[in-house]
Formats: structure tokens, sequence, C-alpha cells
């Protein structure tokens, strides 16, 4: 949230190389990055942003105007999901401001863990510490200058002086890009603290300095799952550790120094070759990630037979979009007025919770409707895969993707599809 203000560095301290390659970075991604900046200005909507603060049973005005370089909506609803599902002992933010508020409420409602926060400017830690405590809420606010330098990452990176030893929630809203446009690739120094199944999550994620970090931690943390989920003006990568031993240094690759005349040169190099242009910043391989949501999606429809063969599961058979989009972000499309809905049940998925619905048409043809956030091959028409016995069409809509599931002959499951999917 502090992105516009000065930098609260001193330039004596840094040489004369590594400034003049941090300018040249920023001016190359400010061109090529003004698209993602653009779209950054508006936050989220209104709707959205009230029914966030009345999840939380905080006022509506007890949140500035989000966007530009505020927190958006979308970053904000996954750091409320995360702590309403991991109950944290420890969350540690990078960057205060809105998320800031939205964290510590959310504790408050979720376990009472323990918030730290971090940001550079002693000024705005003393306000945003002010502006909780009207909100009645407190967190451990410091102020951390950007005087330590980073072997693996350019720019300059928080003097944090007090870390918990184990963090169950990473939040990662600085430093601001105008640093450097990989600055806050250096936040993986606190990789090595997360808990089992703990989060890492990084705003601004959609730009092509975040993308960068992100191929690059997702290489250097392959026990670690990063994910890019596009359901805000920005972009968040959701990274979670899992449940294995874990190294306490990161050695998965020796600390490179940064040569900064050499890498300046090179990102022209880059921006003249059209790389990134191209789209070599998609960091995630789609056919993996259509992997996972598609076993996802035939794993739903045999747990939803199963629930429906067990007399004592009990079906719940009201579906309300709204609620479901206010609590968990999933947008449902409207499904044909003359399918029988016999179950709608949250599904767990790595990441958040997803929704299965189980239908029946009017011909009894039993079917599952699945919704979650995924990068997969498909747009608007709906593509074929099989899973076992299971034939299952998949689309997408925005930054949600869907799957119909069923026993039925592909042809008739495309044409099912296509009275859901918006170009079907």
């Amino acid at each position: 949230m502090t992105g516009f203000l000065p930098l609260a560095e001193r330039l004596e301290d840094i040489d004369h190389g590594e400034r003049l390659s941090d300018f040249a970075w920023r001016m190359a991604f400010g061109a090529i990055g003004w698209p993602w900046l653009l779209a950054s200005l508006s936050g989220g909507r209104k709707a959205d942003k009230r029914a966030l603060l009345d999840e939380l049973g905080l006022a509506h005005d007890a949140l500035p105007h989000l966007g530009s370089w505020k927190a958006d909506m979308g970053f904000l609803r996954h750091i409320v999901r995360e702590i309403a599902r991991l109950r944290p002992a420890h969350v540690v933010e990078l960057g205060a401001g809105a998320s800031t508020l939205v964290a510590a409420q959310a504790l408050t409602l979720h376990g009472g863990g323990q918030l730290h926060s971090f940001d550079q400017h002693g000024g705005f830690v003393d306000a945003t510490r002010q502006w909780l405590a009207d909100q009645g809420l407190k967190a451990d606010l410091r102020h951390a200058p950007l005087t330590k330098k980073s072997s693996d990452w350019p720019g300059r990176w928080y003097a944090i002086d007090t870390l918990p030893e184990s963090i169950d929630l990473l939040i990662i809203d600085g430093p601001p890009w105008a640093v450097h446009p990989l600055v806050r690739g250096a936040a993986d120094s606190l990789f090595s603290r997360l808990s089992p199944g703990g989060v890492v999550l990084l705003d601004d994620a959609a730009r092509p300095g975040e993308r960068l970090v992100a191929r690059r931690w997702r290489e250097r943390w392959p026990h670690m799952d990063f994910r890019l989920v596009k359901d805000g003006t920005k972009g968040t990568l959701v990274g979670r550790r899992r449940d294995v031993s874990m190294p306490a240094v990161n050695d998965n690759e020796a600390g490179r120094g940064w040569h900064h005349v050499a890498r300046a040169a090179g990102i022209a190099a880059l921006i003249a070759t059209g790389w990134i242009a191209r789209g070599a910043l998609g960091e995630f391989p789609q056919p993996a990630q259509a992997e996972t949501f598609l076993d996802e999606a035939a794993a739903s429809h045999r747990a939803g037979l199963l629930r429906l063969a067990m007399p004592s599961q009990v079906e719940s058979q009201r579906l309300d979009p709204q609620e479901i989009e206010r609590t968990t972000g999933i947008v449902l499309p409207a499904l044909p007025s003359d399918w029988r809905i016999s179950d709608v049940q949250l599904f767990p998925t790595a990441d958040s919770p997803s929704i299965a619905v189980s239908l029946v048409t009017p011909q009894g043809e039993q079917l599952s409707f699945f919704a979650d956030r995924a990068e997969t091959p498909a747009e608007g028409r709906p593509l074929l895969a099989h899973r076992a016995g299971d034939t299952i069409a998949y689309w997408e809509a925005g930054s949600m993707a869907y799957a119909l599931t069923g026993r039925t002959k592909a042809n008739r499951l495309l044409a099912l599809a296509a009275q859901v999917a918006p170009a079907g």
C-alpha cells in the first residue's frame, strides 16, 4: 500500500553500478508493465468489497478505495479464506496496509493467531497501528527499512529484526516494484520457516516481474506447489508447502550474485528479442494444472455418487450462488432449470474449497458439476477428458474453471455442457 511513498533507503549506501542496473530494470518493466498497472487501478467491485466487509463484521467505510498500489479484493479474499482454513498461529505480512486490517480482523474471527507486519515506512507503520486500534484490533507492526542486500535477488530487502520460528501464512505485498521488479523474490528467505502445509500469498502476481519471481521460486523450491490465480485485478500467486521434511536453508540452488551492469544490458536484449512479448512469462504449464483439476472433478463425482448411495449421509439440495461467491469467491453459472439438484457440497482441494453439485437430468442421467479456480487449456468452448469410466466436459469462464462429469457418451455430455458453458 506504500508504493508511492518515498523509498526509505539511503542512496549513498548503494553503489553506482547497482543504481544504474536497478534503474534500467525499472524503466524496462515500466515500459512493458503498464497494462498491468492500468488494470490494477480499480481494485475490484464495490459490491465485492461490501460483501467482504460484511463477512468480517467491519463497517463499509473501514477500508479505503482499493486500487493502484493497494491490495485488491481478490488478494484480500485469499487472505480471509486461508486464515479461515488454516487458523494460523503466526501470520507474517510484508508491506502493511489494507491487508493488515483484513488479516487482523480475520484472525480475531478464526483462532486468534498473531499477525507480524513489516513495512519500510516508519510513519506509515505508526499510522496503520493507530488505524487498527480505531477498529479495536492489534498486530505486531514493525518498521523494517529497506537496507538489507540479498545475495540471491536484486534490490534492497527489509531489515527484519524478529520473526516467529514457524510461519503458517506469509503475505507478500511489498516491497514496491519501484525498488526493483524482482525484489519480492527475496521473500523466499522466509520459506524455510513455513510450517507443514503453510501458505504463501504473493500480490500483483500477474505482473511480468512477479511472474519471473514465481518461475524461479518453482525451480528453487520443488517441495512447494505454486499456482497463479487470476481472480482479482492483479492476480495472486498461492504457494503451499507440502507436508514433508524441509531443509533449514534453501539449498536448491547456490546463491548467485547479481552482476548489475550485465543484467541491465540483459534486460534490454530480452526486450529487443521480444522474449517477454511472446509470452515466455507464463510460469506454470497448463497441462499439469488441468490434470489436477480433472482429477479433482472426477473424484468429486465419485464422492457424490457414494454419498447418494449412503442413507447415513445427509444431502443438501439448496444451492445459493450468492452465498457461495460471498464465502468462497467461487462464481457459479446458471444451471438449467429442469436439472434436479440432489446434493451441494464443498469439496476440499489443494488451494481452497471448491464446489461440487450432484445433478439429475430430465432423462435420469446422474451428473456432477464441479467449480474451482484453475488454469486449463480450455476456454469458453468445452473440451473432453476421461477418468476411468467417467467422461468430463470442462471449460473456463473468467478466472473460474468448470467441469461436468458423468458416465455418458461424449457427444451427449458435450451437448449437456453446452447448456451451461458461455461458448458452448
